[in-house]
């Protein structure tokens, strides 16, 4: 089991009560992203691209604390940059758990096992490391050798000190099926909690934008990439709901949920999604009474939409829909298997 089941009950029990107070649009995850820098130059993010006085910055864990009360998520994403050079990552991280929320620390794992010592397992905690294939592929999307190594280290010291450990993992256009197959193998192997796949988005700042796939390409790679799994001869452990996954190989069609996802920086909160570069309000609630979500979403017309089938727009949606009683079975057998 992926998700675990004390989030999947949280979760499923925030969105019934959003629906019955009667709220047709609420986040289910914080992007909460402390710090722009990172140690890595990854060709497929933008998020260096920022100026110097930028990328300097820092959220305080107050400012973070007070993100997370204003927006009133059950999860919360910590990606960047890279969290872990934050000089008070561990004191951000044992208030959200404080605080009972459920926390994923994305990381490229460069700086993970010598930064253990400053976390506690929980499972309010999993660390998210981000890993794109085996040994050569990832290395070449990080743009640097001897990565993988290192991540894979990080991730069996996690695991042996009790940390709960997931793999983030985005798919560009020009990926060899069967190598993510045998990438997901691996993973197995290492007995990761889950694993989390993603298409490539079309993040403008981002150096290569070459290689960004576009809507039928990504159904008809993600179901090359995942028909052993779902004709049930792969047990790969997804820390996805199965209906988003249904909806990468085209089995399901959704549209976006933008505000599922809102993204809290030191620039404020993004409006609106945060692949787009359109700007910052200074609150919550702003963002979501100022935004026309209807210039949002494929069926909106806006061209950069027209693609996207990214987790942070769709796994909302996703997970509001697996509460009709139609894919309730689906998605609570899929806790159990």
């Amino acid at each position: 089991m992926a998700v675990q089941l004390k989030q999947a009950l949280v979760v499923g029990s925030y969105i019934i009560k959003q629906r019955l107070t009667g709220r047709k649009r609420f986040p289910l995850v914080l992007m909460l992203e402390p710090l722009f820098r990172c140690n890595l130059a990854c060709s497929g993010c933008g998020k260096i691209q920022h100026p110097p006085e930028i990328l300097v910055r820092n959220l305080t864990p107050e400012e973070c604390f007070a993100a997370v009360e204003e927006c009133g998520v059950p999860v919360v994403s910590i990606p960047g940059g890279e969290p872990l050079l934050h000089p008070q990552i561990a004191e951000i991280v044992k208030g959200l758990v404080e605080r009972k929320k459920f926390i994923y620390l994305c990381t490229n794992a460069i700086l993970l096992e010598k930064s253990l010592d400053k976390f506690e397992p929980s499972p309010y905690l999993t660390f998210s490391v981000h890993l794109d294939g085996l040994q050569e592929h990832h290395d070449k999307c990080v743009d640097r050798q001897g990565v993988f190594a290192k991540a894979v280290s990080a991730i069996k010291a996690a695991l042996a000190k009790g940390f709960r450990v997931t793999t983030n993992t985005t798919i560009f256009e020009g990926s060899n099926y069967q190598e993510m197959q045998e990438f997901f193998d691996f993973l197995v192997t290492l007995g990761v909690h889950g694993m989390m796949i993603s298409p490539g988005y079309s993040y403008e700042w981002a150096p290569d934008q070459d290689h960004f796939l576009k809507r039928e390409q990504t159904k008809a790679l993600f179901r090359q990439i995942l028909e052993p799994w779902k004709s049930g001869k792969k047990r790969w452990n997804f820390n996805h709901n199965p209906l988003f996954l249904d909806f990468l190989m085209g089995d399901k069609d959704y549209e976006c949920s933008p505000w599922g996802s809102p993204s809290y920086s030191v620039l404020g909160w993004q409006k609106p999604c945060y692949l787009l570069n359109e700007g910052h309000y200074k609150t919550f609630k702003e963002l979501m009474e100022a935004t026309n979500w209807e210039n949002y979403g494929r069926q909106s017309g806006n061209p950069q939409c027209a693609d996207c089938m990214v987790h942070c727009g769709y796994e909302p949606t996703a997970a509001v829909e697996a509460l009709k009683p139609e894919n309730m079975g689906r998605a609570v057998s899929s806790l159990f298997a």
